[in-house]
């Protein structure tokens, strides 16, 4: 999963969340339906970042409300 801004790192993410952004979870390419199944309720969710192709350098624990993260491990 991902967010809907390309974060370059954990912290970056962690400081929008504190700051009260408005910071939604989505899965590209979505095949198996994944993000309409978050899009409503609460969850916890595992995303990572920044965005595809550029690799990978953080992953995150995040609780959802409705698909928008509300906290960040």
């Amino acid at each position: 999963m991902y967010t809907d801004k390309n974060f370059k790192t954990k912290k970056e993410l962690k400081e929008a969340i504190a700051k009260a952004v408005t910071v939604r979870i989505y899965q590209p390419n979505d095949m198996f339906g994944a993000t309409e199944r978050i899009s409503s309720g609460k969850h916890t969710v595992s995303i990572e970042g920044p965005h595809y192709p550029a690799p990978h350098t953080w992953y995150a624990q995040t609780e959802t409300v409705d698909g928008v993260i509300m906290k960040v491990r």
